[in-house]
């Protein structure tokens, strides 16, 4: 019989010290530190705009347009058209000669089946061909905004 009296206290002493600790917890909880002033007041007289912005005016055909007119003479050369396709050779053709032979043309190729082929057997193992994969490009960051503690640190220069 003195066990249930031992359970039943037990389940008491739990319950009131379970209470207390969700009202201390509850009570301990900290509140957002307010706006500093500055940043406040400058929110409030800045007003929203009617309408989002527009992009500029330029379509894609211009704006390719003038990435080749070199010499921004609203017009293009035939020299301004093949520069960028005479830089490209230039980089494929190792030995400066003006030819292109197969082996320059396919020599980032046979590099990275060099690399890969790491036994020199002259044949990719699975294992070896997996080390061809491309690696996948990390994305660029959309928005450039500044950390929050830059802005509370700008905040306090500006008081």
């Amino acid at each position: 019989m003195w066990r249930y009296f031992v359970g039943a206290g037990a389940a008491l002493l739990l319950a009131v010290a379970g209470m207390f600790l969700f009202r201390g917890t509850a009570a301990s909880r900290a509140e957002l530190p307010a706006a500093p002033a500055a940043v406040a007041e400058a929110a409030e007289e800045e007003a929203l705009p009617d309408e989002a912005p527009k992009a500029s005016a330029k379509t894609r055909e211009q704006k390719r347009f003038d990435r080749y007119d070199k010499d921004r003479n609203d017009a293009i050369t035939r020299e301004e058209y093949l520069l960028s396709r005479r830089k490209a050779f230039a980089k494929l053709d190792a030995n400066g000669d003006g030819k292109l032979a197969f082996e320059e043309w396919a020599i980032k190729t046979t590099d990275k089946f060099g690399g890969a082929d790491k036994d020199k057997s002259g044949a990719l193992t699975r294992a070896e061909f997996l080390a061809t994969a491309p690696k996948p490009r990390k994305a660029a960051p959309k928005c450039a905004c500044p950390k929050p503690a830059a802005k509370a640190e700008q905040a306090d220069e500006q008081e």
